[in-house]
């Protein structure tokens, strides 16, 4: 698995966390959603993405997103 793959795994979980949380805990749980949302929406401009520099630490692979 390279960096690109695990972090949409990541976010898609964590957004489905959130959503989960969000309907039947409290809805303040949805803006882990926005939060999400939001970090992609930057990193996609930026290719600045935290979990994609923590990855790299860690020895995965690059994809072609975050090189």
């Amino acid at each position: 698995m390279n960096i690109d793959r695990a972090v949409f795994a990541f976010a898609g979980f964590v957004t489905l966390i959130g959503l989960a949380l969000g309907l039947l805990v409290h809805p303040y749980w949805f803006a882990l959603n926005a939060f999400v949302g939001l970090n992609m929406f930057q990193a996609a401009f930026t290719g600045f993405c935290p979990l994609a520099m923590i990855l790299k630490r860690l020895g995965l692979k690059p994809g072609t997103a975050f090189a």
